[in-house]
């Protein structure tokens, strides 16, 4: 089974696999959001936190390669009152319009090798001078909690690659803790998780 099979089957049950409300890191950061106009959310998969967004006043385009996933999304706008975006695409092979949005989303989005080297690339290729970038993931200490998220270390994140990654932005926050999730069912318990905040 590929990947994008494996997540169409997840996303097929019923509810929303994580939830309908927004991962609570990017809902702490609703202030920095004033003032700012398009947001791109990566692999946003069901919608909750480009529903969030459009809810905040952004102009906001969801991307995820499940069609199944961005139906859900849609209909989450619909009962929200909000109008969404949405582009069927694989974020490893989407073709990335340059200087595009004013904030970009990337919530729990693990990738490795190659692949996670030209996805934090298009980011900044994407993300407009002056924009905002709102991620988080898991680090590689998840691996002992086991409530989410890749088995395997070379997908999660630490410090360095972020700050490698992102050393030319103008801004960079990053911060590492352990929380408790309670994102659907999918994302529950304790978690070991690095915040980005960062300024193009």
């Amino acid at each position: 089974m590929s990947e994008k099979e494996r997540w169409e089957t997840r996303y097929a049950s019923d509810g929303y696999l994580f939830g309908t409300e927004p991962n609570a890191f990017l809902a702490t950061q609703a202030a920095r959001l004033r003032g700012r106009k398009t947001a791109l959310t990566v692999a946003d998969g069901e919608g909750r936190n480009g529903v969030w967004l459009a809810e905040q006043g952004l102009d906001v385009t969801a991307v995820d390669f499940s069609p199944t996933a961005l139906g859900k999304a849609a209909a989450l706008a619909q009962k929200h009152g909000v109008s969404l975006k949405t582009e069927v695409a694989d974020i490893t092979t989407w073709r990335w319009a340059a200087n595009a949005f004013d904030v970009i989303v990337a919530i729990f989005i693990h990738l490795a090798g190659d692949e996670r080297t030209a996805f934090l690339r298009n980011i900044k290729t994407a993300l407009k001078p002056g924009g905002l970038l709102l991620m988080q993931n898991y680090r590689t200490e998840q691996l002992k909690y086991r409530t989410g998220g890749p088995p395997d270390a070379e997908r999660l994140y630490n410090r360095s690659a972020l700050e490698a990654a992102f050393a030319d932005f103008s801004e960079l926050t990053i911060h590492e803790h352990d929380d408790v999730l309670s994102e659907g069912t999918a994302h529950v318990g304790m978690s070991a998780l690095i915040d980005l905040v960062g300024i193009k």
